[in-house]
C-alpha cells in the first residue's frame, strides 16, 4: 500500500459508501488472525470470486514499525495531531483485508469475500478495479528494508489457506505486488520483498 509514498482511495471515480458494522461471524475470516473490524469495505460485484491476491507493505509513520497506527488507519480513528504525517492522510478511506505485521501477527478486517479499499485505481492482465476480484494482504514493511522470515511464513499460509476457499488462487499467477497492479503510482512491497522466498514457502505449506 505504501501510505508513506502517496495518498489512497477506493477506485478512482467511485463513489464508495462504508457499510455498518457487523460482527466477524458473518463472511471468511482466517482463523489465526485476530479480528478488527474497517468500515472501508463494500460488496464484490455479484458473481465475482478473489482470483488475485495483491500483496502490499505499509509503515507508519513512514518508516517507522510497532503501534496501533496502521489499523487506526484502517478503521477511520488515527489522530492527524499524533504525527506530522498523519495530517496528510487521516482522511483517506482504505483498507486492507489482512495485515501481517514484523513479528508475525495477523490481522484481518475485512472478510475475504467483501471488497477491501486496498489498490485503487489499478489493472491486472487487461482488467480494471482490482479491488473487485482481489485480496489485498499488507505487511508491515517499507521500500529500504528486508521483511521479517516470520512474514513470509505466515503469509504463505494464509495464502494457502485462501487457496482452499477459492482455487482460483491456488496458482502462482495469481500473486502480485501492489506495483504491479499500479505501476508508476506505487512500488510496493517494493525491491525488498523476496518473491522467490515466498514461493518456497508455498511449496513448503500444505493447502489448507
Amino acid at each position: 500500500m505504501v501510505v508513506a509514498s502517496t495518498s489512497l482511495a477506493a477506485e478512482s471515480g467511485e463513489r464508495i459508501e462504508s457499510v455498518p458494522d457487523f460482527a466477524p461471524g458473518s463472511g471468511l475470516w482466517w482463523p489465526e488472525a485476530r479480528h478488527c473490524v474497517s468500515p472501508n469495505r463494500d460488496a464484490r460485484p455479484a458473481g465475482i470470486l478473489p482470483e488475485l491476491i495483491v500483496v502490499h507493505s505499509i509503515s507508519l509513520p513512514p518508516g517507522k514499525f510497532g503501534g496501533p497506527f496502521i489499523e487506526q488507519l484502517f478503521c477511520n480513528t488515527l489522530d492527524p495531531s499524533a504525527h506530522p504525517y498523519f495530517a496528510e492522510i487521516a482522511d483517506l478511506r482504505v483498507s486492507a483485508h489482512a495485515l501481517i505485521d514484523r513479528r508475525g501477527r495477523a490481522t484481518q478486517f475485512v472478510p475475504f469475500d467483501e471488497r477491501a479499499w486496498h489498490a485503487g485505481a489499478s489493472s491486472w492482465k487487461g482488467r480494471e478495479r482490482c479491488n473487485d476480484f482481489s485480496i489485498g494482504i499488507e505487511l508491515e514493511g517499507c521500500d529500504d528494508r528486508p521483511f521479517a522470515a516470520v512474514q513470509y511464513r505466515v503469509l504463505a499460509r494464509m495464502i494457502r489457506w485462501l487457496a482452499g476457499h477459492y482455487p482460483a488462487l491456488d496458482r502462482k499467477e495469481a500473486l502480485a505486488g501492489h506495483s504491479d497492479v499500479a505501476p508508476g503510482r506505487k512500488t510496493d512491497p517494493g525491491p525488498y520483498f523476496d518473491w522467490c522466498r515466498l514461493e518456497t514457502c508455498l511449496r513448503e505449506e500444505p493447502l489448507s
